[in-house]
């Protein structure tokens, strides 16, 4: 019975760390459905917006501080879409893969040159104490974390179904040339997503702020996204949402139960593992859709 609500207490906690790695992954599905650019700068991305709000705080306390980090990141978006990524419309993919690369380590360095080097806290002010449902022990900031992420997505999901702007995406996400002859404006289209991922960014950013503290190893955050990535389908918002979860679950699961036979670190690889076994059985995800070239 004990090894039962242990277990029941470790997939809670997968669920809701889960939910945060979905938000990481969702700012790479937003740009990669509407421009089919993998922004592997999306970490970075993360990263600065956690380091620029944290360093607005002391200066202009936090509400202040987080209007002008979604002004911020905005700006980067405009920027990296406009002056970089639109002259590089029809170029090779790994010519675009280079330029996120070199995005990555432009906000990287920008982050030191502004905010220095050294690990923060970020305090939202988060009730600490844990929280007893049926028996089972559930940490309060990550409920609470998962709860702002839920409700993001879910936002998301009305801007992609209820607006103008996001069904647009779709069109684009679908068939770019018949978007186009319908009168959808591209490349305001894609301003838009960018934007979007930028606030995403910093939302993530938040999140796991709270967390792990802000500090230049959170850009690796990243690096998590790509098993969700590939288990829920490059493209698919609801693959991505799903596929977090299931990361965070294998995580919990696997070094609660496993890591004690072996010493620790399964967390660190179970996410990959669980994506390995996608590649072999469903390529394309859970989501994805199969693409048939013709050769």
């Amino acid at each position: 019975m004990n090894n039962l609500v242990y277990g029941i207490e470790l997939a809670v906690t997968g669920l809701l760390i889960g939910s945060m790695y979905s938000m990481v992954a969702l700012g790479f599905v937003l740009i990669f459905k509407a421009s089919s650019v993998f922004n592997f700068a999306q970490g970075a991305m993360t990263l600065f917006a956690a380091l620029t709000l944290v360093g607005l705080i002391p200066l202009v306390g936090f509400w202040v501080a987080l209007l002008l980090t979604v002004a911020v990141m905005g700006g980067v978006a405009v920027f990296a879409e406009r002056a970089i990524f639109r002259p590089l419309v029809g170029a090779e993919p790994l010519v675009i893969f280079v330029a996120t690369l070199g995005l990555a380590f432009i906000l990287e360095g920008s982050a030191q040159i502004f905010w220095g080097t050294q690990p923060h806290g970020l305090k939202l002010g988060l009730p600490v104490e844990p929280l007893m449902i049926g028996g089972v022990f559930v940490s309060m900031p990550d409920f609470i974390s998962a709860l702002a992420a839920a409700f993001f997505v879910v936002l998301l999901v009305l801007f992609f179904h209820k607006t103008r702007i996001g069904l647009g995406l779709r069109a684009i996400a679908d068939d770019h040339v018949a978007a186009q002859s319908m009168g959808i404006q591209l490349r305001k289209v894609w301003t838009i997503v960018w934007v979007l991922a930028g606030i995403v960014a910093l939302a993530a950013g938040m999140l796991w702020g709270a967390r792990i503290g802000v500090h230049f190893a959170m850009s690796l955050i990243a690096l998590k996204a790509l098993p969700v990535l590939i288990i829920g389908g490059i493209e698919s918002i609801p693959g991505a949402i799903v596929a977090g979860l299931i990361v965070g679950v294998a995580e919990a699961l696997g070094e609660g139960f496993i890591g004690p036979l072996v010493g620790g670190g399964v967390q660190d690889i179970m996410a990959y593992l669980v994506a390995l076994l996608f590649l072999m059985f469903r390529p394309y995800g859970l989501f994805g859709e199969e693409m048939i070239e013709r050769v």
